[in-house]
């Protein structure tokens, strides 16, 4: 208890958390516990990485937890109630002061790319059920097999999405936000409507590059990026599009920069001026990356070496034609510490996959705590 209460000391410190939390509100018209001690318990348990509220309402019964969130024990069918009438445009705020503060004292000077803040969007799958639902459940038809040796069966699958904007870096990545994917809505969409909120939130230079997946490679989304003064720079699959097939026949008539980054032999191309799905973008860049480099294993008492290649493709707006192709190669492969240190520490760690209570608000505001607590620990 003595070590959450220094915590809590140097983040009032650093960041005046206590009087940022008790600026958030919710939505109960005749509450019966006060809103801080509620909301001073949730993140409490963000930090300590406490997984449910059954059981952080147990840590509630302890003198030490009492005086810090300043009331008694707290049920977690209380805990719940208020996630489901909690604002999360209030704890966004939280969590925008809590980046803002972090960027002011230097720390995302560790993140930068080139010079460049880059921000990756994914979107992550939780909470999967075959029981319990809620109005803004994705639904999906799966089969699974038969305990009893017969034919397979086809059930409902309930789950919910959200796509989440990372900063990522070499040495330092934080979480800016959350976006969740209505049922029957493409992730791009989502992803959209998180981006025009970061740029209302956070303002157009707060960073400056985002980075996606083949999903988002689209002329829509690259067009929707550029008019927010973002620069985009997204994996390239999709053999079908002529730009993916001009890039290779243009890429024979050029010489590759090779180098060589740890134990791998990289090879780059460069493939300027190429027209994509819409005119209005003008003329992009494609940059190729072919990589070989040595595994080796250990195979029955023996060291086994194995040669392995790999080979990438990335598509990038005319915003940032000025970048390097190796800044592009570095920007490309950074994208996955969204989840390598994102999605697989607040799954492990966070209960990012825990429910704490199936309602669509509730979801939300659960999550915001949860990266919350993250970002701050």
């Amino acid at each position: 208890m003595n070590q959450l209460r220094q915590l809590w000391h140097y983040l009032d410190k650093v960041f005046e958390l206590s009087v940022l939390v008790r600026h958030v509100r919710d939505r109960r018209v005749y509450p019966v516990i006060p809103t801080p001690a509620l909301h001073f318990a949730l993140l409490s348990g963000a930090l300590l990485r406490i997984p449910s509220l059954l059981d952080l309402s147990q840590k509630t019964r302890g003198p030490g937890w009492q005086r810090l969130i300043g009331h008694g024990a707290i049920s977690d069918d209380a805990l719940g109630y208020v996630l489901e009438h909690g604002r999360p445009e209030d704890w966004r705020s939280v969590l925008a002061a809590v980046n803002r503060r972090l960027k002011a004292n230097k720390q995302f000077e560790r993140a930068k790319i080139g010079g460049l803040l880059v921000v990756a969007l994914d979107a992550n799958e939780q909470f999967k059920s075959r029981s319990r639902c809620c109005p803004n459940c994705s639904q999906r038809r799966i089969k699974i097999p038969d305990p009893d040796g017969g034919p397979e069966q086809e059930l409902s699958e309930y789950f919910h999405r959200q796509v989440y904007a990372h900063i990522t870096g070499p040495d330092f990545c934080v979480i800016l936000d959350l976006e969740p994917i209505e049922p029957g809505e493409e992730e791009a969409r989502a992803a959209l409507r998180l981006l025009g909120r970061l740029r209302r939130v956070y303002g157009v230079r707060f960073f400056d590059v985002v980075t996606v997946d083949a999903w988002y490679a689209t002329g829509p989304f690259f067009r929707a990026v550029e008019k927010l003064w973002w620069g985009v720079v997204s994996v390239l699959k999709q053999e079908r599009y002529a730009i993916y097939q001009e890039a290779s026949a243009l890429r024979s008539q050029q010489k590759p920069v090779g180098w060589q980054h740890q134990d791998r032999q990289i090879q780059l191309w460069e493939i300027k001026d190429l027209d994509f799905t819409d005119p209005e973008l003008g003329k992009l860049r494609v940059v190729i990356s072919e990589e070989a480099w040595i595994q080796v294993r250990v195979v029955g008492g023996q060291r086994v070496k194995k040669p392995l290649t790999s080979h990438w493709r990335w598509l990038t707006s005319g915003r940032i034609d000025p970048l390097p192709a190796q800044v592009v190669w570095q920007i490309g492969h950074q994208r996955w510490g969204i989840e390598n240190h994102a999605f697989n520490e607040l799954t492990q760690h966070y209960g990012l996959e825990h429910c704490a209570r199936h309602e669509p608000v509730a979801i939300l505001v659960w999550l915001l705590i949860r990266v919350l607590g993250f970002v701050l620990f």
